[in-house]
This record gives structure tokens, sequence and C-alpha cells, in this order.
């Protein structure tokens, strides 16, 4: 196992933090925007969609950047543990994820998403190209 600097370690950690916390917000601010009705179209909730397909491209490129998969479940977390109390109906009624075709396309795709993107990313064996740079061009 190589060694590492303190900040290199630190570095890494604060990316991954900023990753959680880029999950949290895309939660929150596509928890309240998921069923807005100027993005229906019929009974195609393309807000929902978009919010799934920029979830995985979000989750995917994190994984891809970090070289590990764990770029992508820190993303992933995020984005869940705002998610899931969010399909939690309180005692006055209130619900921010309703049961309705956005709501399910929102809430399992975005779970779907999740998935398929930590399977895509790659296995931390090359290192972060945050802490590493880019591998050098070959000359031949």
């Amino acid at each position: 196992m190589e060694h590492r600097s303190q900040a290199e370690s630190a570095l890494g950690g604060a990316a991954y933090g900023m990753l959680f916390v880029l999950g949290v917000v895309m939660a929150v601010v596509g928890g309240f925007t998921h069923p807005d009705p100027a993005w229906q179209f019929g009974a195609v909730p393309v807000s929902a969609i978009v919010w799934v397909l920029a979830l995985f491209g979000v989750c995917l490129g994190a994984g891809k950047l970090m070289r590990a998969r764990l770029g992508a479940m820190a993303t992933a977390l995020g984005w869940l543990l705002v998610t899931m109390p969010f399909t939690l109906e309180l005692k006055a009624g209130d619900l921010v994820i309703a049961s309705g075709l956005p709501g399910y396309v929102y809430l399992y795709g975005g779970l779907l998403a999740l998935v398929v993107a930590y399977l895509l990313s790659p296995t931390s064996r090359g290192g972060s190209w945050l802490l590493r740079g880019y591998p050098p061009n070959s000359q031949t």
C-alpha cells in the first residue's frame, strides 16, 4: 500500500465530502422540482426523467473522475439520505415525493441510476486524478 501525505489524505477526504454534499443538494432540489407540471407532456414526467439522467451522469462522472466506485457511492449516499425521508408522510399530511408517476419515476429511476452508475464506475486501482494528475502521454 502506498503512503500518502496528510495533505493528500485531507484533499481526498474533502473531495469525497463535497461529492456527498452534491448528492444532498441534488436530492433537495430534485425532490421539490421533479413533479413540475410545466415539464409534464401528457403522461410523461419529463422533469423527473431529466433529474434521473442528471443523477446518473453526476454519479458516473464522480466515479470516473475519482477513479473509484467510492466517488459514485459518496454522491449516491448523499442523495439517498435525503430522498428516503422525503417519501415519508408527516402527521400533517405533508409529503415531498408523492405517489404518482413523477414520484415513482424519480424515486425508482433514481435508485436504478445509482446502481448502474456504481457498477459502471472503475474499481480503485489507479488512484484519483485529483491526487495523481492525469497519466502521462506515451510518446511512441
